[in-house]
C-alpha cells in the first residue's frame, strides 16, 4: 500500500503500521543511527526512513534505518528504544 509520502509497512514490533520512504544515497546528507543494529548511516549511503502511520509527529517520531535491517526488523528486534 502506498501513501502521498511512501509506502505502508508493518512495524518492527508488529501489529502497527508504518509509512516507509527509500531516501537515496544522494539526498543522504546526514549522519543518523540506525535502530536495529545501533550502527551510524553515514551521509551518502541509500536507506529508509519510516514513521507511525497513526502518528501526527513530527521529525522526532522518524527513525532512519539501514535498508537491510529495516527487512530484516520482524527477526532482529531492536538495539535502541524507538520512542
Amino acid at each position: 500500500m502506498r501513501s502521498a509520502t511512501g509506502r505502508v509497512e508493518s512495524g518492527p514490533q508488529g501489529g502497527e503500521d508504518f509509512i516507509v520512504r527509500q531516501i537515496p544515497g544522494a539526498r543522504a546528507t546526514k549522519t543518523y543511527r540506525c535502530p536495529s543494529c545501533d550502527h551510524e548511516i553515514r551521509p551518502g549511503v541509500a536507506h529508509v526512513v519510516a514513521w507511525p502511520a497513526d502518528s501526527i509527529g513530527g521529525a522526532e517520531d522518524r527513525r532512519h534505518w539501514h535498508t537491510g535491517c529495516w527487512a530484516g526488523r520482524q527477526t532482529r528486534g531492536l538495539t535502541r528504544r524507538w520512542s
